[in-house]
């Protein structure tokens, strides 16, 4: 009997250490002048995202809404104190001004600090910390700048009008067509990045289970519970994910993508080519050859686009592994393989159930291809585009392909928020951005159900709070490759929009019902009919 009592009480003082080690943390914001969400063991504040309870645009919506009136509040981003920046100025004074209080990125996408040879995401851009992401984010800066995007946009351009011309060739065979259109521009998105950043032509839409297709398709499924399972081991245990090289994506696609990019690399330099591509201008940066050029167009870029911050320009010599490179073409991919055909589907959406926007663009599109007599699109008549630019804007205010960024605090850090409220952000929490929030926010977007371009026009969009607009980010770690996405965005558009009216059918689910956990698109798909034009 005793020692049946010895064990009951050796298992109630453990489960009962183990309790205090997993919410010791939660009273961290009773001393705070702040407001904070409820917290549970292992999930803290998070739970129901990471259960996949709820859609991620959703989850932040909510609680943005639950704490109006409110600059900042504290949440637990699993165990780590998190404050939530509700306040536009406040986020530009994180983001930028304090940014080196503010520098690093959560590490939950692989973790920089520890190695190993299987871990790429690590490796990432976007995972990197400390000085190890100045040095990469000013080697890599020079490579999306504008003059490189003029520099690769033929093969944007070719690749999006031989994907259009599969779909012409189906439309003059059966009509009108109905497609699930996150998997058409899924499809553009994987060629134009094979094409850019692999130096591969493939055409998906075509040839539908390519090698290069499929791998990508799966190395971006973040909805299985094996991926979720690894977020939260690099977040609370990357220690043992290194021991046993775990990475965030799947052993098979890291190796397939590590082979083709080295193998790449390799033949390039041994015959000598040269090609307008990612892959050499990476090459020029392994080399540390690759060297910011003044920018010699004054043309304004687009309302969306993110300025290089001065990290980005210095003037760095260090030159990339092979491993190094291989990580940023995957960040590459990954990012632009996404967040690309996420926000085509989107815009897609809403030109359908918004004809009118849909036919001035029709318009603008019309009187750019006049213009060109007959040529292909180019760099300098895509940015001309002002109606395109506005459209695209909108779509990304109303559908943020990223609902929420975050920072992580590497100094302390005294946060005031005015009228005497002052507080310590202790070094290692976490800033959470809730972008989604701040983009539905009347305050700073009058009627923000309402899809309207106009928001962006000239005469309006000098009254747009920078601080409350954050498709890309903020400040020295914004997105690097905002540039590339919006050229291929407006191109893929451009020809589609020419061949084809997007159009609302049965299948069209409005308002569309997300799929719960962190991917933003609709649970069954968006269906739209793509009806060919009358030829001109």
């Amino acid at each position: 009997m005793e020692v049946h009592l010895f064990y009951f009480g050796a298992v109630v003082a453990l489960m009962g250490s183990l309790y205090y080690l997993l919410t010791r943390r939660h009273g961290y914001f009773h001393d705070k002048p702040i407001p904070s969400m409820a917290a549970v063991p292992i999930f803290g504040s998070v739970g129901d995202l990471m259960l996949q309870r709820v859609p991620l645009s959703e989850f932040i919506q909510t609680m943005y809404a639950k704490y109006s009136g409110v600059k900042v509040f504290g949440m637990f981003d699993l165990m780590t104190p998190t404050y939530v920046i509700r306040d536009p100025e406040l986020i530009k004074q994180v983001g930028v001004k304090d940014f080196d209080h503010f520098s690093d990125h959560v590490q939950g996408f692989g973790n920089s600090n520890y190695d190993h040879p299987n871990l790429l995401t690590g490796k990432t851009l976007f995972s990197l910390t400390g000085q190890r992401w100045k040095t990469m984010r000013a080697t890599l800066s020079p490579a999306f700048s504008g003059s490189k995007m003029r520099y690769m946009f033929e093969l944007i351009v070719d690749s999006v009008e031989r994907a259009v011309k599969y779909y012409e060739e189906q439309a003059a065979k059966n009509g009108a067509q109905v497609y699930e259109v996150k998997d058409v521009f899924s499809r553009f998105a994987n060629d134009v990045i094979a094409t850019c950043a692999f130096g591969l032509q493939v055409e998906s839409s075509r040839d539908r289970e390519n090698e290069f297709f499929v791998n990508g398709k799966k190395m971006i499924d973040f909805g299985r519970l094996i991926v979720m399972l690894r977020f939260m081991g690099h977040q609370l245990a990357p220690w043992l994910m290194a021991y046993f090289g775990w990475d965030i994506t799947d052993e098979e696609q890291n190796t397939f993508f590590k082979t083709l990019i080295l193998d790449a690399i390799k033949d390039r330099e041994q015959r000598g080519i040269v090609r307008p591509d990612m892959i050499n201008l990476l090459i020029q940066a392994k080399k540390g050859t690759l060297k910011h050029q003044k920018e010699t167009d004054q043309q304004a870029e687009g309302f969306a686009t993110v300025q290089e911050s001065e990290v980005g320009k210095s003037t760095i010599t260090t030159a990339m592994t092979d491993v190094e490179m291989v990580a940023q073409c995957l960040i590459f991919f990954l990012a632009g393989f996404d967040t690309v055909s996420t926000s085509l589907l989107y815009t897609a959406y809403e030109l359908a159930i918004n004809p009118e926007v849909q036919q001035k663009l029709y318009e603008e599109i019309q009187a750019t291809r006049s213009s060109l007599g007959g040529k292909p699109l180019t760099y300098d008549a895509m940015q001309k585009m002002k109606y395109m630019d506005m459209v695209i804007s909108e779509a990304l205010r109303m559908w943020p392909p990223a609902p929420s960024t975050d920072r992580v605090c590497v100094k302390d850090y005294v946060l005031d928020e005015g009228n005497g409220k002052r507080y310590t952000i202790e070094k290692g929490s976490t800033v959470w951005i809730p972008v989604q929030g701040l983009h539905h926010d009347p305050e700073y977007f009058p009627q923000p159900k309402k899809f309207d371009p106009d928001r962006f026009s000239d005469e309006r969009k000098g009254s747009i709070n920078t601080g409350a607009y954050l498709p890309f980010g903020i400040g020295p770690r914004n997105c690097i490759g905002s540039r590339f996405a919006l050229a291929e965005v407006k191109t893929i558009l451009y020809y589609m929009l020419g061949s084809f009216s997007f159009e609302r059918c049965s299948k069209t689910e409005v308002p569309p019902v997300l799929a719960k956990g962190f991917d933003v698109i609709p649970a069954k798909g968006m269906h739209i009919e793509f009806k060919p034009r009358a030829r001109q």
